[in-house]
């Protein structure tokens, strides 16, 4: 059995830096024509000249021939003008500006302390069309980290929409059925990415007969009810859901310690896995819609026109891979996926 995609694109990946980077890119390149590269880096790219040095460092770290095209995106902090926008936008290689509230998730301590002072910044950003991209938790210790989504929508997400009508709103990387209902709710111009393993997995996958960290990510998983909630999203052929993965490879010794980092490495396999999910809920006619199309109709791009193809065919994922000086361990190491991505050379 096989199928014929046009060559999807990832809205919501990152690429490390410099050595690291060079041995992630490929498995994404192979998959994907383009990305959306979140710019949680150290420092934060935080202005147009460090995306576009950011962006060429991609671009020389992609195998030959690759065409593979690298979206920046520009790191939210307080100190963001409305000029910096406007020199984003007329980059034409910034496609986004990513809000991570302050200490969120990796390398987000640059983040976001009070989203109200950036107003001005986020008229602007509606002005110019310019899109948000919101990691939509809140990080006040005293909220259960199971809750920190919903609690961000309720404080944050809903008057965001009301008082920007018209500016272009990504939910990254969403994990409950409250965001998915609030995606599907609202007004405006709004969507969302949803990623494998938010699909493939629930809390009790991670956490139940022991630990497993190169489950664990940020927003957290949750529980099955939420996961039933985003497999139907991604299935139900709603143009406002697309492709995310969220792969945020760390070194393997920096997951499995006693403060283990936060991020599921996916790039490898990653649109086998989302076909795994879409075939086992009977849907693969609407994979090509949520992988392919959904996500550039968002963000006004055009379709790619190259396409790939996938043949049912059982394969063993690597135990790990090269990340720079040291290894990365990939989502379902040592398992079997059952889709296989049909290179050039045939197989």
């Amino acid at each position: 059995m096989k199928i014929t995609l046009t060559k999807p694109d990832d809205w919501h990946l990152h690429l490390r830096d410099d050595e690291a980077m060079t041995s992630v890119v490929a498995h994404t390149a192979e998959r994907f024509a383009r990305a959306i590269v979140m710019p949680n880096l150290k420092p934060p790219v935080a202005n147009t000249q460090l995306a576009a040095d950011y962006r060429q460092r991609i671009l020389d770290a992609l195998p030959e021939n690759s065409g593979f095209t690298p979206l920046m995106t520009l790191y939210m902090t307080d100190l963001l003008t409305s000029d910096e926008v406007i020199r984003a936008k007329q980059s034409g290689f910034v496609h986004g500006i990513k809000l991570y509230p302050a200490g969120a998730t990796t390398n987000s301590d640059a983040g976001v302390a009070d989203i109200r002072k950036l107003y001005p910044v986020l008229e602007t950003m509606q002005r110019e069309s310019m899109p948000l991209l919101v990691h939509a938790e809140v990080t006040e210790p005293e909220i259960d980290i199971f809750d920190r989504e919903r609690v961000f929508i309720d404080r944050h997400m809903t008057k965001l929409r009301q008082e920007f009508p018209e500016l272009a709103i990504v939910f990254e990387h969403v994990t409950t059925r409250d965001a998915v209902d609030f995606v599907r709710e609202s007004n405006g111009p709004i969507g969302a990415t949803i990623t494998v393993q938010h699909l493939m997995y629930n809390r009790n996958h991670m956490l139940a007969g022991g630990i497993r960290p190169h489950y664990y990510c940020l927003p957290i998983l949750k529980r099955e009810t939420h996961q039933e909630a985003l497999i139907e999203a991604a299935t139900s052929g709603n143009s406002r859901f697309f492709l995310g993965t969220d792969s945020a490879p760390h070194p393997q010794h920096a997951k499995e310690c006693a403060c283990g980092c936060a991020g599921c490495y996916t790039a490898h396999a990653a649109i086998e896995l989302y076909t795994e999910i879409f075939e086992a809920e009977n849907a693969l006619d609407k994979l090509e819609g949520f992988a392919s199309h959904h996500g550039p109709d968002f963000y006004g791009m055009p379709r790619n026109t190259e396409r790939i193809t996938l043949q049912k065919r059982d394969w063993q994922v690597a135990e790990s891979y090269r990340f720079g000086k040291d290894m990365v361990v990939p989502l379902k190491a040592g398992q079997t996926v059952h889709w296989q991505l049909i290179t050039e050379q045939g197989g």
